[in-house]
């Protein structure tokens, strides 16, 4: 029976030995932001070459699953063993394959490896700052995803050429006439570095290894051709760890609690604020009502101002109403794929033991979603007193995705020059694009349709014929100004998670808090109403009408925080110092940097229109 992704039987009565297939995923480094696959460097390699078919996330993460050499049988221990089968006949890397290992080792590449599913894991142990009498009973332990290819010694390169697999199974509970149950509940390797001369192997693949204190590692020297011997080792450990629990160990995270009372933390900051400004807001406008709302005779006596004077050009529609009607599509578009996302993920649906499944979601549910964008984007541009739906949808459909696939078109191109697994293929290229104007654009066509033939918002005064006069604005009310004022208070309520994103995407760690997630997310939707509403309020009582395109840019200013800080992170916390990785990061930043701005400026878009219209409509208009 094979181990992909089911329970493992063993019988102890038939005396059967189930085979156990490791395989591998990719070589990745947090400096290079590049993936390879396993075989674009000289490991041993099987009879025969086998792909796994893999999903569209799988391909778009650059993972290239293929099966190995090991030969692991369960619960069958192997003292060491030489991989290629070669014992008396060392692997020769010639010098351009000596010169590739270095390099990869010198960009601090790891390797992935997989066993029932359960990516392989290094054990990294180390005394917390406890006193000295409790460090000498417990030592605390984390897992680096993966195994280190080789390590530097000065300007000399060793590779880890001998993998010692740890193997942790699960005993199941049964009746005594029933047949034992083994599952697999953890993958760990100790990976070492042992000179050719130092390991000595029989006719029968056979090697012992030296003891620990008097081996050498085995150097690789990038200048002329190195001779070594690819070994491994199997050892089987009893586990009480459940099969339901054997994520865990995986996901664990050191700061969980730091985590968590950063988050409640953001939590009672920003209701406490959004709660101040509400009342604020709340007895401003009764006040603001209830003298508009006076008699007549005490009306005349006074000289009308404020935000009801310019309730003739409020609903003025604004300049370009297509390309603003387009992206508050996309940004309705991607709110719905996002929401959808993070509350699926939260109920366990998209665990990272499925792998690739987070980001082929997301990919098709943004398809699919287009019917919801259309249908905004043509009920606001018929709002709007546009004519034209068919290429109001049309550039709804096309503008922010065809952003996307040029900018990631770019970047492939020069991934492909680096021949790296994370370019996508020209068929799954093709694909995208068969999706795009397949589902997307039909689905958003039909929206726009629907949208464009249901009665316009129904705004509550007229609009005059001449455009009013708009006084001189102070330097505070300058939209630059509102977008840095605007984009504090969202930015604050998610900086903490920002990171925890950022280490998922940029440094191969593990993303799984999606419970966090979402509370952030609604965090996020309510302080991006709260201050458009607030700057929009400001700006009518100004007296400045021309609120719809400055409310959209003003209410996305947290996404030039998340620029800023996406710099940051760049500068303090990776290493990248080639020109490509550079390139690809900042690109693929940019990207984000656009969607969120999209999404927040959606947001608070929609929220200012909602109380525009509610303010207006509570005021008696002659």
């Amino acid at each position: 029976m094979m181990l992909r992704g089911q329970e493992i039987i063993w019988s102890f009565f038939l005396g059967i030995i189930l085979p156990f297939f490791l395989q591998a995923v990719k070589l990745t480094s947090s400096r290079t932001q590049l993936p390879y696959e396993y075989y674009s460097l000289p490991f041993c390699q099987p009879s025969k070459i086998t792909y796994k078919a893999e999903n569209l996330g799988e391909v778009l993460r650059g993972d290239r699953i293929v099966n190995t050499p090991f030969q692991v049988s369960m619960n069958v221990e192997k003292k060491c063993e030489v991989l290629c089968n070669f014992p008396n006949k060392p692997v020769t890397l010639t010098v351009e394959q000596s010169k590739l290992i270095a390099e990869r080792i010198r960009e601090d590449y790891y390797v992935h490896l997989i066993a029932d599913n359960l990516p392989v894991a290094t054990r990294l142990e180390f005394y917390s700052n406890r006193e000295e009498e409790e460090k000498k009973k417990e030592k605390d332990v984390q897992f680096e995803h993966g195994y280190r290819l080789g390590f530097m010694d000065g300007n000399k390169f060793y590779l880890h050429n001998h993998l010692s697999f740890i193997l942790y199974y699960h005993r199941e509970d049964v009746e005594e006439s029933q047949e034992h149950t083994y599952r697999v509940v953890r993958f760990e390797v100790i990976p070492q570095s042992i000179k050719l001369e130092d390991l000595k192997a029989d006719e029968k693949s056979m090697c012992t290894l030296p003891e620990a204190t008097g081996s050498a590692p085995q150097e690789i020297d990038p200048t002329k051709e190195n001779q070594l011997l690819f070994t491994y080792s199997v050892h089987w450990e009893e586990s009480d760890i459940k099969w339901a629990s054997r994520w865990d160990t995986y996901l664990t995270m050191s700061d969980v609690q730091i985590h968590w009372f950063s988050i409640i933390n953001s939590v009672v900051v920003v209701f406490f604020l959004s709660g101040i400004l509400s009342m604020i807001i709340i007895r401003t406008l009764r006040k603001d009502i209830a003298n508009y709302n006076k008699e007549d005779d005490i009306e005349d006596t006074m000289e009308e101002s404020g935000w009801k004077l310019v309730h003739g050009d409020v609903f003025r529609p604004p300049q370009y109403p297509m390309i603003l009607s387009s992206l508050l599509g996309s940004g309705i578009q991607l709110f719905c794929m996002i929401l959808i996302v993070i509350f699926v993920a939260m109920l366990g649906m998209l665990s990272p033991s499925s792998r690739g499944a987070l980001m082929t979601t997301a990919c098709f549910l943004f398809m699919f979603m287009g019917v919801f964008g259309g249908f905004f984007a043509g009920r606001l541009y018929r709002t709007l007193k546009g004519h034209r739906w068919k290429k109001g949808a049309f550039c709804t459909a096309t503008l922010y995705p065809g952003v996307v696939f040029g900018i990631c078109f770019v970047l492939n191109c020069f991934i492909w020059g680096k021949h790296s697994s994370g370019a996508v293929p020209f068929p799954t290229m093709v694909a995208l694009l068969c999706m795009w104007f397949g589902i997307s654009l039909p689905l958003v066509y039909l929206g726009y349709y629907f949208g464009f033939r249901k009665q316009p918002y129904d705004n509550p005064v007229r609009t005059n014929q001449i455009p009013r006069q708009i006084p001189e604005q102070r330097w505070y009310m300058n939209k630059f100004v509102g977008i840095l004022m605007a984009g504090i208070l969202p930015f604050g309520a998610m900086f903490i998670e920002l990171f925890f994103i950022f280490s998922a995407i940029w440094e191969n760690q593990f993303y799984y808090l999606f419970g966090f997630l979402f509370l952030v997310f609604i965090i996020l939707v309510v302080s991006c109403s709260q201050i458009s509403i607030v700057m929009v309020y400001f700006q009518l009582c100004a007296e400045d009408y021309r609120w719809w395109w400055r409310t959209f840019l003003v209410s996305g200013g947290s996404a030039f925080y998340v620029l800023i800080y996406a710099v940051f992170y760049f500068v303090n916390k990776l290493d990248i110092v080639e020109f490509i990785p550079s390139l690809l990061y900042f690109g693929y930043t940019a990207l984000m940097v656009l969607s969120f701005w999209l999404l927040t400026g959606t947001i608070g878009f929609y929220a200012a229109y909602m109380f525009v219209r509610k303010i207006y409509a509570a005021v008696k208009i002659d």
